[in-house]
C-alpha cells in the first residue's frame, strides 16, 4: 500500500482510528500534553478512550499510550468523554464526562496520575451528576464537558448544558473540593441578549472560560437541531464555535458572565470543540477537524478519521477574540517553494496578500478549496488539513479539508503576492 498523502503528519493524529475533541491540554514540567477523544480500534465514534500525544516544543509530537479507557461497571463504562486536566495539589488529575450506558447521560469522574501522565488511577468518587429536579429555572436533559478555572483564588467548574428545544446554558459549580462539586446555578444562558444571537444552539458544549488580559473569554461549541449546519452528531448538529468576550461579576454565592460581544472563532466547515491552555504569557488552543468531503467508504478504507488543528494563540482585540498559529510553528519551515507553481509536497505554508483561491487539481475534478481574502493571510496545509489565517480581526480563520490523494497538487490562484515553504520537522 502506498503512502497516504491525505493523513496529516505534523498534527496530533494517531496512525489509525477515530479522533475527536481535544481533552486535557496541559504543560507539565516543560512538556506539552494533548489528550483527545479516541477509538483506537475503529474509524467510528465508539468505545471512546483518551488518546495522548506529547511534545517538547509544539513541533515534534510523540504518540503516547492510551491514557484513559472505559471501565466496566463504572461511571465511564461506555466512554471516557470530554474533559480537562488540572493540578490538584501537585497531582495531575483528569476531570471528564463519564458515560455509564447507551443513554448517553454523563457524570463527572476523575482519574489521577503522576507527572509523567503515563499511568492513571480512577477515583471512585463521582464529582457531579445531573442537577436535581427543580435546581434550575430552565430544566436540562444534557450536561457534559467539565472545564475548571480559578477566579480570585477560588476554584470553579463549568459544564455545558441544555435540552432539545430548550434554553442552552453554562452551569457553574464550586469545585474547591474536586471530589464534591456544588452547583451554583447558571453562569450564562441563551436568554442573554448578546449570547443568544451569537451562539444559537439547543446545547452549549465544551465550554472553556479563560482570562485574557483584563477580559474573560467564554468559548462555546454549538449543538443544534439538524437544520442546515455542518455535520450531524447522533440526532444533533455540530454548528460551529462562538467566542464571547466579557466580564465575570459576583452573583450571590457564584458568578455571572456578562458578554459584551461574540462571534465565530473559526468560519470553516470543520472546526469544533476547541480546548484552551492558559500559560504565563499566552493562551493556546487546539480544535477538532472532522472529515469533510470523504465518503464513509473512503473513511473506512483509510482506517482513520479526524485530526487536531494546529496549536493557535488566542488574544483579545477590543471585544473580539482572535487566533493565529502558535509562534513556534515557523520552526516547521524548510526549503522555499515557488508559490506560483503547483505544490505537490505533503505539507506547506504560504504567506501572501491579495484576493485569490486555493485550488486542488489532479484528482479528477478541480476543486476550489477556499477563497483567499483581499488582505494579508497565512495558509497552512498538512495532508488534507487546510487552515487559513487572515490578518486583522474582521475575518476569522477558516479550517477545512481537501484530499490530494496520490496525484493531487495545490495551486494558489489570483492577484496575490506570496511566498511559500515546504513544512517538515526540524533536524534534531
Amino acid at each position: 500500500m502506498g503512502r497516504d498523502r491525505d493523513r496529516p503528519r505534523l498534527h496530533v493524529r494517531p496512525p489509525r482510528g477515530w479522533l475527536n475533541d481535544p481533552n486535557g491540554v496541559a504543560r507539565v514540567d516543560g512538556v506539552y500534553h494533548v489528550f483527545f477523544q479516541h477509538n483506537p480500534d475503529s474509524h467510528e465514534h465508539d468505545a471512546i478512550t483518551w488518546g495522548h500525544a506529547s511534545s517538547p516544543d509544539l513541533l515534534r509530537w510523540t504518540d503516547e499510550p492510551v491514557a484513559l479507557r472505559p471501565c466496566p461497571g463504572q461511571p465511564d463504562a461506555v466512554g471516557c468523554w470530554t474533559g480537562c486536566l488540572v493540578d490538584d495539589g501537585g497531582v495531575p488529575t483528569a476531570v471528564y464526562s463519564g458515560v455509564a450506558d447507551r443513554s448517553g447521560a454523563s457524570s463527572v469522574v476523575l482519574a489521577r496520575s503522576d507527572r509523567t501522565l503515563q499511568t492513571w488511577t480512577p477515583d471512585p468518587v463521582v464529582a457531579a451528576g445531573m442537577p436535581a429536579d427543580g435546581a434550575l429555572e430552565h430544566p436540562v436533559t444534557d450536561v457534559r464537558d467539565p472545564f475548571l478555572f480559578t477566579h480570585e483564588g477560588r476554584r470553579y467548574a463549568v459544564q455545558g448544558a441544555g435540552r432539545r428545544g430548550g434554553v442552552a446554558q453554562v452551569l457553574l459549580y464550586d469545585a474547591s473540593d474536586l471530589t464534591a462539586w456544588r452547583l451554583l446555578g447558571p453562569l450564562l444562558t441563551a436568554e442573554d441578549p448578546v449570547a443568544g444571537p451569537a451562539a444559537p444552539a439547543d446545547i452549549w458544549e465544551c465550554p472553556n472560560l479563560v482570562r485574557v488580559g483584563d477580559r474573560w473569554v467564554l468559548v462555546l461549541s454549538l449543538w443544534a437541531l439538524p437544520d442546515g449546519a455542518s455535520t450531524v452528531d447522533g440526532d444533533g448538529v455540530l454548528s460551529g464555535v462562538t467566542a464571547l468576550v466579557g466580564d465575570l461579576v459576583p452573583d450571590g454565592e457564584g458568578l455571572r458572565f456578562l458578554p459584551a460581544a461574540g462571534g465565530p472563532l473559526d468560519a470553516g466547515p470543520t472546526f469544533y470543540a476547541p480546548q484552551l491552555l492558559v500559560e504565563d504569557h499566552r493562551v493556546l488552543l487546539w480544535g477538532w477537524a472532522w472529515e469533510h468531503g470523504r465518503t464513509s467508504e473512503q473513511v473506512r478504507d483509510a482506517g482513520w478519521a479526524g485530526v487536531l488543528t494546529s496549536p493557535r494563540e488566542l488574544r483579545v482585540v477590543g471585544d473580539r477574540a482572535v487566533t493565529a498559529p502558535a509562534r513556534e510553528l515557523v520552526g516547521l519551515r524548510r526549503e522555499r517553494l515557488d508559490a506560483s507553481a503547483p505544490l505537490r509536497v505533503d505539507a506547506f505554508e504560504v504567506v501572501g496578500e491579495g484576493a485569490g483561491r486555493l485550488v486542488l487539481v489532479g484528482t479528477g475534478d478541480d476543486q476550489v478549496v477556499l477563497d483567499l481574502p483581499d488582505v494579508g493571510w497565512r495558509l497552512l496545509v498538512d495532508g488534507s488539513l487546510v487552515e487559513l489565517f487572515p490578518d486583522g480581526v474582521a475575518v476569522p480563520p477558516t479550517t477545512t479539508r481537501a484530499y490530494p490523494g496520490a496525484t493531487g497538487a495545490w495551486i494558489v490562484e489570483g492577484d496575490v503576492d506570496a511566498q511559500a515553504w515546504r513544512l517538515g520537522l526540524p533536524e534534531r
